[in-house]
């Protein structure tokens, strides 16, 4: 197994596949960063030359934010929100939505699934025999 990022990539699969297992890269970044180094983004992650592999490090960590680094700003960002008292900082830490979604009848993994009508969750009744 490559290890890239502090995380191990699969072996199996197509190097822009496995690139996507590391936080803070989807298909499109993978195949781009590929596309720097020129590796041919078809070929599976075990068939990797120990070149290629460092390119492809470099290339990650001189580009991109990713795993704990990308972790850590979004934190820190969300954070900012809450000490600043924007509303969404406050619907952060309460929980809720944030991005103007209607809570009155959806959001339900957001706020749990706990239903406030009489009838919900009751089991129906059994039938006698």
């Amino acid at each position: 197994m490559a290890w890239i990022a502090g995380i191990n990539i699969p072996d199996e699969k197509k190097i822009w596949v496995a690139l996507t297992s590391i936080y803070g890269i989807g298909p499109s970044l993978s195949i781009r960063i590929l596309k720097e180094v020129n590796v041919n983004s078809e070929t599976k992650a075990k068939d990797l030359k120990a070149q290629e592999v460092s390119a492809i490090k470099e290339a990650i960590e001189k580009n991109c934010k990713v795993e704990g680094e990308l972790r850590r700003d979004l934190l820190m960002n969300v954070r900012r929100l809450r000490e600043i008292g924007s509303l969404r900082g406050t619907r952060h830490a309460k929980n809720l939505p944030v991005r103007g979604q209607r809570t009155r009848t959806n959001s339900r993994t957001v706020r749990g699934n706990k239903r406030k009508t009489v009838g919900s969750g009751r089991k129906p009744a059994s039938s006698p025999t």
